[in-house]
C-alpha cells in the first residue's frame, strides 16, 4: 500500500487547528478515480469549513479544488483513462497527496493548461462563470459593481464581465490592488464612501447588479449602490456572514432582488459541469482570462496560507503544492 498525507482539522477554530495526517492510499471503488495530486487551489470556502461556518463532520478533510493525474480507475468507471489530468471542485479532501474523485464530479483538464493554473482557476473560474452568465446574465449597457476585484474570483469575474460588454465598477481593499484591475473604474475607497463614488460614476443611475463576496462588512454599501429593482448577489462571507435580512429591507432599498447562490447548484450534473468548464477553459485559451497566481505554499504550510488569505494579504490566486 502507498502512504499519502492530508491536511485536516480535528476541531473548529483558527488556522492553528490545521494538522497533517498520514493515511494508506485506498483503491477506487466503482465509478471513482484515484488521482495523485499535482496542485491544490486555496479558497475562502476552505476557511468557512475550518471555522464551522459551513457544517462538516469532524475531523474535517479540508479543501475543495485539486488537480492531478489519474493513477487508478474503479470498476466500471467510464470516460477517463490512466494518466489523464483531471480536476474537481467537489468539497472535501483536496488538501491531500492522493484523492478519490467521483467520476461524475471530475472535469478533464486540457494538456495546454498547467496543473497550477488549473488548480488556481477551477472553483473561482466556474464561480465567475455562473455569476456572470447565469445568476445575473449581465450584458452590454449594464453596470456591475464587483467587490474584491483583485482577488481570486474578482480577478476573473471582472474580465469576464468586460468581455460581455458590461461597465464594471471594481472595488479593492487597497490602492495597490486597485491598480491591478483592468476596469476603467477601479476604486479602493472606504465602504462608507463607495455608494457616493458609484453615484458619481453612474450620474445617479447606480448599478444593475452587485457581486459581493465580502459579506458583512460590505453589505450596507452594496445595497446602497443598487438602482431600483437592482440585483444583489451575495456569494461569499470573507468578512463574516451577512446578518438576517428582513424582506421589508429589500422593499425599502428599491424593490431589489437578493440571491445567495452556490456553485453546486449551477454544475449539478455532468453535462452542466462540462459546459461551464468548457466556457472557462475557452476563455483562458483565448486570453480573455489570464489567471494570476500571486503566491504558492507547500501543502504542509496550509495554516500559513489560511492566515495570509484571511488577513487580505494575498493577490490573485493561491496554490498549495504537495
Amino acid at each position: 500500500m502507498t502512504t499519502g498525507y492530508r491536511m485536516i482539522a480535528r476541531t473548529h477554530g483558527g488556522p492553528d487547528v490545521i494538522e497533517r495526517e498520514d493515511f494508506e492510499v485506498p483503491s477506487p471503488g466503482p465509478g471513482a478515480l484515484l488521482i495523485e495530486t499535482e496542485a491544490v487551489g486555496l479558497n475562502f470556502i476552505d476557511t468557512y469549513y475550518r471555522k464551522g461556518l459551513y457544517a462538516d463532520p469532524l475531523p474535517i478533510k479540508l479543501g475543495s479544488e485539486s488537480v492531478g493525474r489519474v493513477i487508478a480507475l474503479g470498476e466500471g468507471t467510464q470516460g477517463f483513462a490512466i494518466g489523464e489530468r483531471v480536476g474537481t471542485t467537489h468539497a472535501g479532501g483536496a488538501y491531500a497527496s492522493h484523492r478519490l474523485i467521483d467520476a461524475t464530479k471530475a472535469m478533464r483538464i486540457p494538456e495546454t493548461i498547467p496543473p497550477q493554473i488549473a488548480a488556481a482557476v477551477m472553483l473561482k473560474g466556474l464561480t465567475a462563470c455562473y455569476l456572470a452568465e447565469d445568476t445575473y446574465p449581465a450584458e452590454k449597457g449594464h453596470v456591475a459593481l464587483v467587490h474584491s476585484a483583485a482577488g481570486g474570483v474578482g480577478s476573473l469575474l471582472v474580465p469576464w464581465l468586460l468581455d460581455r460588454g458590461v461597465t464594471v465598477i471594481a472595488h479593492s481593499g487597497s490602492a495597490e490592488k486597485a491598480a491591478q484591475v483592468p476596469a476603467e473604474h477601479s476604486l479602493c475607497c472606504a465602504f462608507e464612501d463607495l455608494p457616493e463614488a458609484v453615484r458619481e460614476i453612474t450620474r445617479g443611475e447606480m448599478c444593475h447588479v452587485v457581486y459581493d463576496g465580502v459579506g458583512a462588512a460590505s453589505w450596507s454599501a452594496s445595497i446602497a449602490s443598487l438602482r431600483r429593482r437592482g440585483f444583489m448577489v451575495t456569494y461569499g462571507n470573507a468578512s463574516g456572514p451577512v446578518p438576517p435580512v428582513p424582506p421589508l429591507d429589500l422593499m425599502k432599498a428599491g424593490s431589489i432582488y437578493l440571491t445567495r447562490p452556490t456553485l453546486a447548484d449551477y454544475v449539478a450534473t455532468p453535462d452542466q459541469l462540462a459546459i461551464s468548464a468548457g466556457k472557462l477553459f475557452d476563455r483562458i485559451a483565448r486570453g480573455i482570462l489570464t489567471p494570476h497566481i500571486g503566491q504558492t505554499f507547500p501543502l504542509e504550510q496550509a495554516a500559513e496560507a489560511h492566515r495570509a488569505l484571511e488577513s487580505r494579504g494575498t493577490t490573485g490566486s493561491t496554490v498549495l503544492i504537495p
